[in-house]
């Protein structure tokens, strides 16, 4: 098990109380292809009662949903971004998230910066780097 205060995570009571009050988690690097990651587990997640809105340019609709191209583009209320890019990518994600003064991100298995997660919590943004959501719900939730 990984050390959950790795990368300055939240401790794990307050990764399933987060877990336990969201609702709906924007997935920014949403594949349309089923066998990928991120199509994975924001299949799983929906069917444990999350809305997922997929966020990727290019698409129209993804589980069911409506696809976006960026979280600026989302008309409704997004309590978690959970980001299946690589880390080198994820800079310009975490700047939108500020923007928008969105209350978490959260970047998947091998994903982590350092630099954008400082700032973004200085901001007030709970973050959470290199876990899984599917994995944490399932073992804290589930």
């Amino acid at each position: 098990m990984k050390n959950e205060n790795t990368h300055g995570n939240p401790n794990e009571d307050e990764i399933r109380a987060l877990l336990l009050r969201a609702k709906t988690i924007a997935v920014v690097g949403f594949s349309p292809k089923p066998h990928r990651a991120s199509h994975n587990v924001s299949r799983q997640m929906q069917r444990m009662g999350y809305r997922i809105i997929p966020v990727r340019p290019g698409i129209a609709d993804g589980l069911g949903e409506t696809a976006y191209p960026d979280l600026a583009s989302v008309p409704d209320a997004i309590d978690i971004v959970d980001v299946f890019r690589a880390s080198e990518k994820t800079t310009p994600v975490f700047e939108e998230c500020l923007r928008l003064g969105l209350p978490t991100i959260w970047l998947q298995d091998g994903v982590v910066n350092e630099e954008a997660a400082a700032r973004a919590r200085a901001a007030g943004m709970t973050v959470i780097m290199d876990r899984c959501v599917l994995r944490d719900y399932t073992r804290l939730c589930g």
